[in-house]
């Protein structure tokens, strides 16, 4: 008797821990896909650097979850295409990471495989593929940074920045050889009435703040180390920089972040499953799993804001993001058609703003 009823509460725990198990996965299947990546050899995840946008925060968090070890390299947007071709014949990703425009070219290059991960479906359709051989998975926007201890009254506005008390004042990078600097021009053409087949009025503008005198020096290298050391009264970045300036570098009330209300725009970072991926499951378990709401509450641990909308905010970062009512003057654009104008408009600002 006590034998039977000894295997018979043996029986019961282990169907509540079953139930338990099912009640805690992330999304239904996950448990099963985990069996499948477990007869795999880990994953190989192509441009993830940890000290970027919170990928080690994902690395411990996937690790802890399932036991799987994560090789990663940091090559860089259009190097990971190049690797991929390389490798076409004998791949060795599992997955590639890359600014959102070189995912479509690493389509383009047949590199990629068609993946739909949980939660495809929230994401805006002009940032994925529709067949899933790539998805945006966060986004940075462009803001103004300002030192509060250099300028006593910070811009609100594009319109505000050409203010002559703003002299010698902004700081961006160079469009025609960095993505944040590119990214300006457009978030100051959609702020003037522009557009990606318009970008015109983008350059013009960068043009009037250079002749108005107030454009301190534009930049060929990230400037975030000038910026903590108080060589920059405004700078115009993405939001994920400011947030570091202000929240891990502890400058705190020392920044200010301003979404300008005459609009800006978002520039979103990709994913896709490698062709050929030589742990195809697991590569299924890792795009999962980035995609799901804990995954993207990690990004934004890293203050790196999440594709899907509505994402319930961890706690410790959820007030120290601007309230999701401003970043509702940022445009989602086409990055794929921005990448193809891209080397005209670069031309354009040269002759316009530099007269070279």
């Amino acid at each position: 008797m006590k034998r039977k009823f000894i295997a018979l509460m043996s029986i019961l725990l282990l169907a509540a821990f079953a139930v338990q198990a099912a009640a805690a996965e992330l999304y239904p299947g996950e448990n099963a896909l985990l069996q499948k990546a477990k007869k795999e050899k880990g994953l190989n995840s192509y441009d993830t650097g940890p000290t970027w946008a919170n990928w080690q925060g994902l690395f411990d968090a996937f690790k802890a979850r399932y036991g799987i070890n994560i090789t990663y390299n940091d090559l860089g947007s259009g190097a990971t295409v190049v690797r991929l071709e390389k490798e076409k014949n004998n791949p060795q990703a599992d997955t590639a990471y890359y600014f959102m425009p070189f995912g479509a070219l690493a389509k383009e290059k047949g590199v990629t495989q068609p993946f739909k991960p949980v939660n495809f479906e929230k994401i805006p359709p002009v940032l994925k593929d529709k067949e899933g051989h790539w998805f945006c998975i966060h986004k940075g926007t462009v803001v103004f940074v300002v030192n509060k201890r250099l300028v006593k009254e910070s811009p609100k506005s594009w319109k505000d920045l050409l203010d002559k008390k703003y002299a010698k004042s902004v700081v961006y990078l160079d469009p025609r050889t960095t993505g944040i600097g590119y990214a300006i021009v457009i978030a100051a053409a959609y702020a003037n009435g522009g557009s990606i087949i318009d970008l015109s009025k983008g350059v013009d503008y960068l043009a009037a703040l250079q002749k108005a005198g107030n454009v301190r020096m534009i930049e060929k290298t990230t400037e975030y180390d000038k910026f903590l050391k108080g060589e920059i009264p405004i700078w115009i970045t993405y939001d994920w920089n400011a947030y570091r300036a202000k929240y891990i570098a502890n400058l705190g009330d020392a920044v200010e972040i301003i979404l300008p209300k005459d609009g800006t725009i978002t520039a979103p970072y990709a994913i896709s499953m490698a062709k050929g991926a030589p742990n195809p499951n697991t590569a299924k378990l890792w795009l999962n799993f980035i995609l799901s709401e804990e995954g993207q509450g990690i990004f934004a641990k890293g203050f790196v804001r999440p594709i899907l909308p509505g994402v319930k905010l961890p706690p410790e970062v959820a007030g120290k993001f601007l309230p999701a009512s401003e970043y509702e003057r940022a445009y989602d654009v086409d990055w794929v058609l921005a990448q193809k104008v891209q080397e005209d408009a670069a031309k354009m600002w040269g002759r316009r703003v530099l007269g070279e």
